[in-house]
């Protein structure tokens, strides 16, 4: 068998860079090396791009950067009928042929469509969710309008592009204490802060606002959260559900990473039939945004039974701990088996899309 040359990227400009590396540090380790051979790509901080050839331990402790003797300026070829990795030695250009991209990157510049665009300009098969699905998943604004449209409840919400005090005070005694102020396009609750009060209010939109030139506004919603993650395009399959316990506080990034206070469960502590009830409305939503690939769909799950829309990751955490891997673990597949699956719709699709003959007018 002839193996597959995959670029995996990671890094990158975003507030998750160090989430990049430890996802794609076990993606790396994880890959069938029968099948595939990862071509590391690793955008530092400034954006700078790097072939990277030594250890994988180095990428999650971020010291790959450093070792310049196995790290090589690399670009990606524009050019559709190519397929390549350009390598820009000091004293020559080294061409790797690229079967497909597998984006291991969080957050901006990295999940929000913009390196898919460059990979899909390239015509390099992209692993996960395309240009559009991306952008719109990261924008929580659009993305609550969109599936909202699928008939799914979606927390109340104000968006402000300019600090509003007024009408954000307005909204607070609308909706009541506490409430959510979020960026509206950035990951790993980067920027989020739970208000309890309206004097907390003005410094949470100013804490967002360094995030992003949009903030929104959202009410509490009671219950839990839920997960549950979705792999495939055509025909989607889905991972168990987990469910999220707070000691109190909400989901924040230290928590996310750590679980100081909190505890992820799988499957979620509640009946069977409301798992699958979840496991339907996570696919929906991931349909209405048109993914396709992979991505974790997160709801609420409030006192009553139904079901709200949080948000989609796109590239959701990828280490063995990861809550991606955990569900898709839960329900009978294991983290090189996703990989596989993963890889293996990405370059069946690029075959069955060679196949067809695309007429361009004269």
């Amino acid at each position: 068998m002839n193996k597959k040359n995959i670029i995996v990227f990671f890094g990158g400009c975003s507030s998750e860079y160090t989430v990049s590396l430890n996802s794609a540090a076990a993606v790396i380790r994880n890959l069938d090396r029968e099948r595939y051979s990862p071509v590391p790509v690793g955008i530092t901080r400034q954006g700078d791009w790097y072939h990277y050839t030594g250890e994988t331990q180095q990428i999650a402790a971020d010291t790959w950067h450093t070792d310049r003797a196995h790290c090589t300026p690399a670009i990606l070829s524009p050019c559709r009928s190519c397929h390549e990795l350009l390598i820009c030695g000091s004293d020559e250009l080294r061409r790797i042929p690229v079967d497909a991209a597998l984006p291991i990157l969080h957050g901006r510049n990295g999940e929000d469509g913009t390196i898919q665009g460059l990979i899909e300009l390239a015509g390099i098969p992209l692993a996960g969710c395309g240009t559009l699905p991306s952008a719109l998943c990261m924008d929580k604004d659009r993305a609550h309008r969109l599936v909202s449209l699928s008939g799914i409840r979606t927390p109340k919400a104000l968006v402000l592009e300019s600090p509003a005090p007024h009408q954000a005070h307005a909204f607070a005694r609308q909706t009541g204490f506490p409430l959510y102020v979020k960026p509206v396009r950035a990951g790993s609750s980067y920027g989020v802060t739970k208000v309890s009060s309206p004097v907390e209010l003005e410094p949470a939109m100013e804490e967002a606002f360094a995030y992003d030139s949009q903030i929104i506004l959202e009410e509490n919603i009671p219950g839990f959260e839920v997960g549950c993650a979705v792999l495939g395009t055509r025909e989607p399959i889905t991972g168990e559900v987990d469910e999220i316990e707070l000691s109190g506080g909400f989901f924040d990034y230290t928590e996310k990473y750590t679980l100081k206070t909190s505890a992820i469960h799988v499957p979620a502590r509640i009946c069977v039939e409301k798992r699958e009830e979840i496991k339907l409305a996570a696919v929906k939503i991931y349909r209405a945004l048109g993914c396709s690939g992979f991505a974790r769909v997160d709801m609420f799950l409030t006192p009553e039974g139904e079901i709200v829309f949080n948000e989609v990751n796109t590239i959701p955490g990828f280490t063995e701990h990861s809550r991606y891997p955990g569900m898709m673990k839960a329900a009978g597949f294991s983290f090189s088996e996703v990989l596989n699956r993963i890889l293996e719709q990405t370059l069946t699709k690029q075959a069955q899309d060679s196949d067809k003959k695309v007429r361009i007018p004269s």
